[in-house]
């Protein structure tokens, strides 16, 4: 058995429940390192069974032990997510240091995905918080070329920038300076990739959810989750898929 692998995991696990916290609290500006955990609903500060990646979900059936309320099923979701995509890192690119730069790009989009799926933001505080981590993990350690990471910076930046004002407000702020820091982490190329495969998920995802009406035409959807699932193929398969386009050029 391979034990790095689960230990991956169980760190993702770990890590993704307290991804969640990060994420519900610092857009509405609460403490979230040293406060304990307490109840969404009747604010009953947890005891530590209650706080068990999964298994806390599993044992208490989806509901609060302190007052019966439904607990989301975002939880386990984002837990499982995260343990999965920490595992997922380790079986691709093995104990070595480009492993940091994989589980640091992870711990971004897991976070803001739970900020944007909850509140629709994307708070500065983290982007500015990740951008030396980032900076220390590709520029110092895996000694990325600054000027590379600079140029897939103001690519993203700039590009969904444009976006912004030609489509009058079609994407928001926050998203354009997230851009920003993948840019950095990805360079040009996948960075304009990853804008693709997202705004291309997006349509389609969002035609279907129009289509069966799920959504109304003027509710406004997070972009995060597909964000997050072109950034992680961009990441891992960008390359070959680049290749695969080009040949047919």
């Amino acid at each position: 058995m391979d034990w790095y692998f689960l230990y991956s995991f169980i760190y993702g696990l770990l890590f993704g429940s307290f991804f969640l916290v990060v994420g519900f609290r610092l857009p509405l500006r609460k403490p979230f390192l040293w406060e304990r955990s307490a109840c969404c609903h009747c604010h009953t500060p947890l005891k530590f069974y209650e706080l068990l990646p999964v298994l806390s979900y599993i044992i208490q059936r989806g509901r609060s032990r302190c007052c019966k309320t439904h607990i989301s099923v975002l939880y386990p979701f984002m837990e499982l997510l995260t343990g999965s995509l920490y595992a997922f890192c380790y079986i691709n690119i093995g104990i070595k240091w480009e492993l940091l730069g994989a589980l640091l790009l992870v711990s971004l989009l897991m976070i803001v995905l739970v900020s944007d799926l909850k509140f629709m933001v994307i708070p500065n505080q983290l982007l500015l918080f990740f951008l030396p981590f980032i900076i220390l993990v590709d520029n110092i350690i895996l000694k990325k070329p600054f000027m590379d990471s600079f140029i897939g910076a103001a690519a993203g930046f700039g590009v969904v920038g444009m976006m912004i004002l030609i489509s009058n407000g079609g994407m928001g702020a926050g998203d354009m300076k997230l851009f920003g820091l993948l840019g950095w982490m990805l360079g040009m190329k996948l960075v304009l990739m990853t804008l693709f495969l997202a705004c291309t998920f997006g349509a389609v995802i969002g035609g279907l959810l129009l289509l069966t009406r799920r959504i109304d035409r003027r509710q406004p959807v997070p972009f995060v989750p597909y964000i997050a699932i072109a950034t992680i193929i961009s990441y891992f398969y960008g390359n070959p898929l680049y290749m695969w386009y080009a040949s047919f050029y």
